[in-house]
């Protein structure tokens, strides 16, 4: 009896030091998570805020004017932030529909066949460079995009023709690369919905597609709106496709308009750039941090709201 017990107590005190030690790494690696962010942002708001006081708030955010380089440089940056609202809200209106339907395909309508053909391809198209994704607009993207110009601002005498590289070219590279993300996510979210839902929705006499817009999106709500928050990260911090195709021109963003997104302002910029124009693309930067910041606040806000009200 008394061996027994012994080994009972030296069994239970291993398994409570490894316990504690498992605690002490995971509170570990949560403090340097946060300290990452942090670090993050302390370092956007030291670098990007000494160019507001020099240059003025209002002036930066509120000017329409980007010119760095000339003898009396303006550094507006008003279209670049409306283009990155309206290209990234643009994206999310096509991109988002269209995946959530594709992943309810997948989940819930798709022969296992076909969804076994159709899954791999949707993501293999995660794992495509964001340089690819540009190339492939330049190549067939923007002379679509160019005819179409021909064919709407024919005899235009006021009309500056940008050969394809438009905000419309952005808006769906953009749609597509954040197709992958908003696909996988909702489709996991939806085959995590219980089996038990569904089935006691078809025996009340629901429909097969009642039960899905119903029941299982309902339920998958979570889940979804995780994949929106992820896309609307990907979209609005995309840089290389959209350089390539959007023109990178600072112009109000009009559909057939040569843009410029805040991420392309600083790519395009930051090698060259000195003194206190390259203290104004870190005050992009920071813009561009605050954006992602309230976006996934509001959105998780959403979430919440919503999970509350399922909840009562």
């Amino acid at each position: 009896m008394s061996s027994e017990t012994i080994s009972i107590r030296s069994h239970h005190g291993s398994k409570s030091a490894v316990e504690k030690a498992a605690q002490v790494i995971f509170m570990a690696c949560g403090f340097f998570a946060v300290l990452a962010v942090a670090s993050i942002a302390l370092y956007m708001v030291v670098s990007g805020t000494p160019a507001l006081f020099k240059v003025g708030i209002l002036e930066i955010l509120f000017g329409s004017v980007w010119r760095p380089d000339g003898v009396e440089a303006s550094f507006g940056i008003l279209y670049v932030i409306l283009t990155s609202i309206v290209g990234t809200s643009m994206a999310i209106l096509i991109g988002v529909p269209i995946g959530v339907m594709t992943a309810v395909f997948l989940a819930e309508v798709a022969p296992p066949r076909l969804a076994g053909f159709v899954r791999p391809a949707v993501e293999l198209l995660a794992g495509i460079p964001s340089v690819i994704y540009g190339l492939l607009g330049i190549l067939i993207l923007n002379p679509l995009m160019y005819k179409l110009e021909l064919i709407i601002f024919k005899g235009s005498q006021t009309h500056q023709f940008t050969g394809g590289a438009n905000l419309i070219s952005a808006v769906l590279v953009l749609a597509l690369m954040i197709l992958p993300t908003v696909i996988n996510i909702s489709e996991s979210a939806l085959r995590a919905v219980p089996v038990q839902l569904r089935s006691a929705s078809l025996a009340l006499g629901a429909t097969k597609i009642q039960t899905i817009f119903h029941v299982a999106l309902p339920a998958a709500r979570s889940g979804i709106i995780t994949a929106i928050v992820l896309g609307t990260g990907r979209a609005i911090g995309e840089a290389m496709a959209i350089s390539l195709v959007s023109g990178s021109s600072v112009n109000l963003p009009l559909p057939f308009n040569s843009v410029r997104f805040l991420t392309t302002a600083i790519v395009s910029e930051m090698g060259y750039a000195a003194g206190l124009h390259r203290e104004v693309l870190f005050t992009i930067g920071l813009v561009l941090f605050a954006f992602i910041m309230i976006i996934n606040a509001s959105l998780t806000g959403l979430l919440k709201k919503g999970g509350n009200r399922n909840d009562r």
